[in-house]
């Protein structure tokens, strides 16, 4: 198993952000997680990535258990992460973004990765933008970006927090294209989502939260048929 989760546990306070949580991800599969807002999904992302401490529970990779390791340890044992708000070096190209993330995310020297990056920019559909400042390019060409950059690092992992958001109904059929091309390169993907048919189209299993809690798991449209979960999600269009 690639990723192991094991009674992952974090609070703050009085509310629990995650709650005994348990799952796992194999080599090369996609795994969406939905849940309303605060249901704890960003909390989740943060604790795999190692921007925070658990309180209790275990996170392994092949094997090892990297619940104490630090973030930049875990970008170059093979976990990778976009922001739901993209963040790049503006002022830097986009081929230059890719480099920064080749370089510090795999350790090696710039020349090394130059051809990776060339690739990485066919997968996610950004060769034509690779000498624009990443400041003037489009929303949905940022999120590409995002994505591109996390996985100039080399990850086996990649974990895609909301990066459907804000896009129009053509922007994210690109995008899923995308996402299904980078999945096509043998990387794992937990993608978090609140536009479901979007995250539909590409993964195989679902996860759903609420208020910290693993509440449902399994194919995707069985968990999105469930009594449970629908009613979690009334009023929203799936």
């Amino acid at each position: 198993m690639l990723l192991d989760v094991t009674g992952l546990t974090k609070r703050f306070g009085s509310v629990t952000a995650a709650d005994n949580i348990d799952f796992t991800v194999a080599p090369g599969e996609a795994v969406g997680i939905v849940g309303p807002n605060g249901a704890g999904k960003t909390s989740l992302f943060n604790l795999i990535a190692g921007g925070l401490a658990p309180d209790a529970g275990s996170i392994r990779l092949d094997g090892r258990d990297i619940t104490g390791t630090r973030p930049h340890e875990r970008c170059v044992a093979g976990i990778a992460r976009s922001y739901q708000i993209p963040q790049p070096f503006e002022s830097l190209t986009v081929f230059e973004n890719l480099l920064v993330g080749a370089v510090h995310g795999q350790r090696r020297v710039e020349r090394d990765v130059v051809q990776s990056c060339g690739t990485i920019l066919e997968q996610t559909r950004l060769q034509v933008r690779a000498n624009t400042l990443a400041g003037e390019l489009t929303l949905l060409d940022r999120k590409r970006l995002e994505m591109a950059r996390a996985i100039a690092t080399g990850p086996r992992l990649l974990l895609l927090d909301e990066v459907a958001g804000g896009l129009t109904e053509s922007e994210c059929a690109d995008l899923v294209a995308t996402i299904k091309d980078i999945r096509a390169t043998g990387v794992a993907i937990i993608w978090i989502e609140h536009i479901v048919h979007a995250l539909l189209a590409v993964v195989d299993r679902l996860i759903v939260l609420n208020f910290g809690r693993k509440i449902a798991e399994g194919h995707p449209q069985t968990v999105m048929d469930s009594p449970d979960v629908r009613q979690i999600y009334i009023g929203i269009e799936t």
